[in-house]
């Protein structure tokens, strides 16, 4: 950036648009704080938007049919320029951003894990009780937990990370799954049981990254945030996300990925599941780290053509009778 650049438009505001949610706050406020202290000049407000899934919260988000429930109308307001860019849980972002948009930065992933909060410290999926109940509001832990403990009984659960965990602490249910990210983030780390490992249920798409959304012409926010972008992660979500729209699935799919940079290339690690998790096809697949999209849509064809297709025609199905 040179200097006359830098005199002459980083002595601004800029405004983030967030999610009202602790969680969502708390990664407006993550975001604020770095942009502030790379960028001397440069002033940041964070408006506060209701997005539909914040709104809706006594319908699963499966039955709610909308690949932008948390996303629309931060994207509404950026297009409007009424905000300079959307801070997202990068899980949340729909894969196909609309025209006029663009992911200018993604942040460095936290840990990916889904973990287990349970009545017991140590307990684990394996050791919970015959015939337990445990919630959670997406479908990829549903069927990949049914897949492991058929015997279990799966409830929907929705609403902001505290008050998942209250509920389940007033409830009589044996345990609940989150994102080990959200709960670290919001200093709750004293109510996970275990951790949950990848082995067993691979994380959504995106998960433990922030993704950061702008104007497509705002050349002067996508110089701020360059500051903030982690490559490493930025390859493998892209990877994750190219899956992701091969299959055409969403947040309301059971679809879990998880890819990862090692030195001898890009690794992909994908499955998809019927909703019962009694059907389950998981593949790996290793790309190269300067094509991240070309492995995501290699794996998802792989997945098609194992059987995974039917899988999700029953699922969109499904959804659809609903």
């Amino acid at each position: 950036m040179t200097k006359v650049f830098k005199e002459k438009y980083l002595k601004q505001k800029i405004v983030i648009g967030s999610r009202g949610s602790e969680l969502a706050l708390w990664q407006a406020n993550h975001i604020k704080r770095e942009i502030e202290k790379k960028n001397k000049n440069v002033k940041v407000e964070i408006n506060i938007i209701k997005t539909k899934g914040d709104k809706i919260l006594d319908v699963a988000l499966s039955k709610i049919g909308d690949k932008s429930l948390f996303t629309k109308e931060l994207e509404v307001e950026l297009l409007a320029k009424r905000i300079d860019l959307a801070v997202h849980s990068l899980k949340d972002l729909q894969t196909q951003i609309p025209a006029g948009l663009k992911l200018a930065a993604v942040t460095k992933r936290h840990e990916v894990e889904d973990v287990l909060i349970a009545r017991k410290k140590g307990m684990t999926i394996q050791s919970l009780p015959e015939f337990g109940v445990v919630a959670t509001g997406s479908l990829r832990r549903r069927s990949q937990l049914l897949h492991l403990r058929p015997d279990l009984t799966v409830l929907d659960l929705r609403g902001n990370v505290p008050s998942r965990i209250q509920k389940f602490l007033e409830s009589e249910w044996d345990a609940i799954i989150l994102a080990r990210a959200g709960v670290e983030r919001l200093n709750l780390k004293k109510h996970i049981s275990s951790f949950i490992p990848k082995e067993d249920i691979l994380p959504a798409v995106g998960q433990g990254a922030l993704g950061i959304e702008i104007q497509e012409d705002n050349k002067v926010v996508e110089e701020i945030v360059k500051s903030l972008h982690h490559d490493e992660t930025y390859k493998a979500v892209i990877a994750e996300r190219s899956l992701l729209r091969a299959l055409e699935g969403g947040c309301q799919v059971p679809i879990g990925a998880f890819a990862e940079v090692k030195s001898s290339g890009l690794y992909l690690d994908a499955v998809v599941g019927s909703l019962d998790g009694s059907i389950t096809y998981r593949k790996k697949l290793r790309g190269s780290k300067s094509d991240p999209e070309k492995l995501g849509k290699t794996l998802a064809k792989d997945l098609l053509k194992a059987g995974a297709k039917q899988i999700l025609k029953e699922v969109y199905q499904t959804a659809r009778a609903k």
